[in-house]
């Protein structure tokens, strides 16, 4: 049988992966994270191991007994806790000397590059499930209206700038002014911030850093997105086609359209 590592964040991406690979005949193999990932996790794979963050030499450990060569990253970690629950072993601290900077995606792809040179190869976190990327276009029943095209325009191109420094990768505008910029704070709390500045026709631009790792930390959208925009005031919402996941993509869509909120696919 062949075997696939998930190596699971927090949220129902790492189980949804899981129920995709054991369809397609893998003996599943989790490293699971304390305080972040689902406990219901361990219904959907053959073995699982609980690890602190940071514990890199476990994981390794954990993969290399198992015979398991290939990985996935599944699932976010909550990154306000990298400055107070980690407890990172010798290859972590190893790791991390290294390093000019630990910004998200510099430190993804230095742990995807050191995992490789121990023999596992991380995958695509997509690659089994690619129904979950957004499509391009209008997916509500509202259109952008005139203002929200031109914030669509104004934001998508400050994105790709904010991107570039590695910061994160959504923002909020309004009036060809930036209204939040995510920072290790997250989503749904730049739409908040966002939102409260706003007077209820703010755009959220969610997208890929330009010289982001596409095998991980995709931008990701799903209803508690909606709900966050409805709660601020937030009318409008873009995300990259075919770089953004989707999660439960007709309840999202249902909501939107409840709430008169519109969700545009753009292509880069």
């Amino acid at each position: 049988m062949k075997k696939i590592g998930i190596i699971a964040g927090n949220g129902q991406f790492p189980i949804l992966f899981s129920k995709a690979a054991r369809k397609k005949g893998y003996e599943i193999f989790a490293i699971a994270h304390i305080g972040e990932t689902s406990e219901n996790l361990k219904d959907y794979v053959n073995t699982i191991e609980w690890i602190h963050l940071g514990q890199i030499g476990r994981l390794i450990k954990f993969f290399q007994e198992n015979q398991v060569s290939q990985a996935v990253m599944a699932g976010a970690i909550t990154k306000t806790r990298m400055f107070r629950d980690v407890k990172p072993d010798f290859k972590a601290i190893k790791l991390l000397s290294s390093l000019r900077h630990t910004r998200d995606d510099n430190l993804l792809r230095a742990v995807a590059n050191y995992l490789e040179k121990e023999g596992i190869t991380i995958l695509a976190s997509t690659f089994l499930l690619p129904d979950l990327l957004a499509t391009e276009g209008c997916w509500t029943r509202r259109k952008p209206k005139k203002s929200e095209r031109h914030d669509i325009e104004f934001g998508w191109d400050l994105a790709r700038k904010i991107g570039e420094l590695d910061i994160g990768q959504c923002l909020v505008v309004q009036g060809r002014s930036v209204l939040a910029v995510e920072a290790i704070d997250g989503t749904d709390a730049t739409i908040r911030r966002g939102g409260s500045l706003g007077n209820g026709q703010a755009v959220v631009v969610k997208i890929c850093k330009p010289e982001q790792d596409r095998r991980f930390d995709l931008p990701a959208i799903g209803i508690q997105t909606i709900e966050s925009m409805h709660e601020s005031g937030v009318s409008t919402l873009v995300v990259e086609a075919e770089n953004a996941i989707v999660f439960d993509r007709e309840e999202t869509i249902s909501k939107a359209n409840q709430y008169g909120i519109c969700i545009v696919g753009k292509k880069s």
